[in-house]
């Protein structure tokens, strides 16, 4: 096609590079938005982008009158548009904890990636995505280590296998002795009846980490195993 031009190509190539680098960044922390959906999202709002400037400034077919519209008008329903996908990706999980929305946001940013390379804003494009890393990765480390969140507690889901109906209340004990706060707690008597199954939602401080946690609470007495995950 005449208007296939490397300009095109450029913006297509570019917008599909800056969409795997936002999919990457997900893909290592296993989240939802993966390389390949990331990759998608900005090529094709690039693509609609383009579609939609080049029709307003000249006929798709050749010799057909030019019908003047908004350059931008398809490329602006994108960003509606792609909220449908975004809300697939956040979970609710109990009453006070809702996860998937930083992921959202990356959708609707490798959206607008596409939008901005599809327009010819190169340079926005590869900015916003530079941001976005030092904003969900560095910062956010930075905080945790030195900042104000460092006190922080963070939330972890822990299934205890527990040997005797007389060591429950001793390890919920011990687990306050550890200042690990219990959110939500849940007993279950397995069926060979010799196991209890402790279920339980706690917080611990954000400077003890996984391995440690997961130590703690194993050589607790009365713990036959421990199952975790944040």
């Amino acid at each position: 096609m005449e208007w296939l031009t490397d300009e095109i190509w450029l913006k297509l190539g570019l917008s599909t590079l800056l969409g795997l680098v936002i999919g990457l960044e997900r893909e290592l922390k296993r989240k939802p938005l993966g390389l390949k959906t990331s990759a998608v999202i900005a090529v094709i709002s690039c693509l609609l982008t383009i579609v939609s400037i080049e029709s307003a400034y000249r006929p798709l077919i050749p010799g057909l009158t030019r019908i003047q519209m908004d350059p931008l008008r398809l490329a602006a329903q994108i960003v509606s548009g792609i909220g449908f996908i975004g809300a697939g990706v956040i979970l609710k999980r109990g009453n006070d904890h809702i996860s998937g929305l930083t992921t959202a946001a990356m959708i609707w940013g490798a959206a607008g990636i596409g939008i901005a390379v599809g327009a010819g804003f190169y340079r926005e494009a590869v900015t916003v995505v530079f941001l976005l890393l030092v904003v969900v990765e560095l910062i956010p480390f930075l905080l945790w280590k030195t900042g104000p969140m460092r006190g922080l507690k963070k939330e972890y889901h822990v299934k205890i296998l527990v040997r005797s109906s007389s060591d429950l209340d001793q390890i919920m004990q011990n687990l306050k002795k550890e200042k690990i706060e219990i959110r939500q707690s849940r007993v279950k008597d397995l069926e060979n009846g010799e196991l209890y199954s402790l279920d339980l939602r706690i917080k611990a401080s954000s400077k003890v980490s996984f391995t440690e946690l997961y130590a703690k609470i194993s050589a607790m007495p009365g713990v036959a195993s421990v199952e975790m995950a944040d």
